[in-house]
């Protein structure tokens, strides 16, 4: 009998942000490994998203958007065995008639900045979410903390670290404008919580220093390019929108990569920027030492004069030859692709199992 299991990937705007770059790789990685699948165990996948990225993943799973009829039981293509919401900012709740759903939890962030009713209402939808799991993915140790702390009754959580992927092999695509110049580089959708601010307060007090900002254009990098304008920072340059080959330019052509986020529930560039074997230093913060270990340097505060005497004795390390590359890669070895998605399909494999014992 054929199994049907359902990936929700909500409304989808674009890949270029952490939930995007997670929902792309996990859906691509599913999506090859579907055949093999639905020969040797019978499941046959099923992609929720909406109708403009209908064929992205190929013809082996079939794809939907999210009609208002499908709440009732009765208008499903098929029943459901298995539904997957790849995150917790997903609109409508699971099929009222699939036999198991599973909610992957990526941060709750919120709970550190919102307050009052914000933060209520917040809160009760996080907790409609989870209600309505059967079980929980969390993508750190961190997340799995923060989850035990807001939500004491929420269902059992399996740890799966997110997959980076390798850009080290992707064709690249030079930035004239910085061809020949040394620059250190951060990569973000630089919302609040990535901590912008200080690298923009560390420029204005090394002004000798290129620092290179790059990301999805958004009203959040608008504000900082006011900033930097009124600041006269030009030392600062804004890249936005950039294609993978840029990306992979930039991470193989820095200096060093920045990212003094305070709060991640796991934190994709630091990794993405060790696989070039880039030295990394990040914000002693929320999920990050947990991800990057021993692999990065850490700033314990945001004070420019310490922010940079961090950055210098690293480079200091790669000008003398103590810097090691290879450990750098080594570490960012430990978040390939291939293993989240072993992971996710033996889960998915319990789980059925154990609802179909339960029946």
């Amino acid at each position: 009998m054929t199994l049907h299991i359902a990936l929700n990937f909500g409304p989808l705007k674009h890949f270029e942000d952490g939930l995007g770059e997670y929902s792309l790789r996990l859906g691509s990685h599913i999506a090859s490994r579907a055949p093999g699948l639905a020969a040797a165990r019978a499941w046959r996948f099923h992609f929720c998203l909406p109708a403009r990225w209908h064929g992205l993943f190929g013809d082996a799973v079939s794809y939907h958007e999210w009609p208002p009829r499908w709440r009732l039981r009765r208008r499903r293509p098929v029943a459901f065995a298995l539904w997957h919401g790849l995150h917790q900012h997903l609109r409508h709740p699971p099929p009222s008639d699939s036999r198991c759903n599973l909610l992957t939890l990526h941060d709750l962030n919120y709970a550190a900045v919102k307050s009052g009713l914000s933060l209520w209402r917040h809160q009760l939808r996080h907790r409609r979410c989870l209600r309505q799991a059967h079980h929980l993915v969390v993508i750190s140790r961190h997340v799995q903390a923060e989850l035990r702390c807001h939500f004491p009754r929420a269902p059992a959580s399996d740890v799966i670290y997110n997959g980076v992927a390798d850009l080290s092999r992707t064709p690249t695509t030079s930035v004239p404008a910085l061809a020949g110049v040394s620059y250190l580089l951060h990569i973000s959708r630089m919302s609040p919580n990535k901590n912008v601010e200080s690298l923009l307060a560390l420029a204005a007090a090394w002004p000798t220093q290129r620092i290179v900002l790059a990301g999805p254009s958004s009203r959040h990098v608008l504000a900082h390019q006011t900033v930097c304008r009124e600041r006269k920072l030009r030392n600062v340059l804004f890249l936005t929108n950039v294609s993978e080959g840029v990306k992979a330019w930039l991470y193989g052509n820095c200096q060093a990569f920045l990212f003094p986020s305070t709060r991640e529930g796991f934190g994709l560039p630091p990794i993405e920027a060790m696989y070039f074997g880039k030295p990394v230093v990040v914000a002693a913060r929320s999920s990050l030492p947990e991800i990057c270990g021993a692999a990065a340097r850490y700033w314990h505060n945001f004070d420019p004069a310490a922010m940079r005497e961090v950055i210098c004795d690293l480079l200091d390390e790669v000008a003398t030859g103590a810097w090691r590359p290879e450990t750098v890669r080594v570490h960012a070895l430990r978040y390939q692709w291939q293993r989240v998605v072993a992971e996710y399909l033996d889960l998915y494999a319990r789980v059925l199992t154990e609802s179909s014992r339960s029946e």
